[in-house]
């Protein structure tokens, strides 16, 4: 990669990780990356109250990281961009943990993951 190709995608590098870096951040996108949730939904999900979690999603959301969708009163989250899923999931794969919260086979064994409700 050369270096004007680099320089170009750092800033986009940088805030991605930036996100992953982000405990809550990571968590909530972890969640979006199952499905589109409302925000409801991610208030009992992450346990933070509604203004503590929307001030989460509108940084994520000027980040360029997730995106809405209103349905009559309803605003739903989902994630904006597909690397960041794809990142997700190569980052539970790595601690054996499948995006969907189950086991998951890493080199040919199975994984034991022990979950916290």
């Amino acid at each position: 990669m050369s270096d004007t190709t680099l320089s170009a995608h750092l800033v986009d590098i940088v805030t991605l990780l930036k996100a992953m870096g982000n405990e809550r951040w990571f968590e909530i996108l972890h969640y979006l990356s199952e499905e589109e949730k409302a925000v409801g939904e991610l208030e009992e999900l992450v346990g933070l109250s509604q203004s503590a979690l929307s001030q989460h999603l509108a940084r994520l959301r000027r980040d360029g990281m997730v995106k809405t969708r209103r349905d009559a009163q309803k605003i739903y989250y989902s994630l904006s961009d597909p690397r960041v899923s794809h990142l997700l999931t190569c980052l539970a794969s790595m601690h054996g943990i499948g995006t969907d919260g189950k086991d998951a086979v890493v080199g040919g064994d199975s994984v034991t993951v022990l979950r916290t409700a």
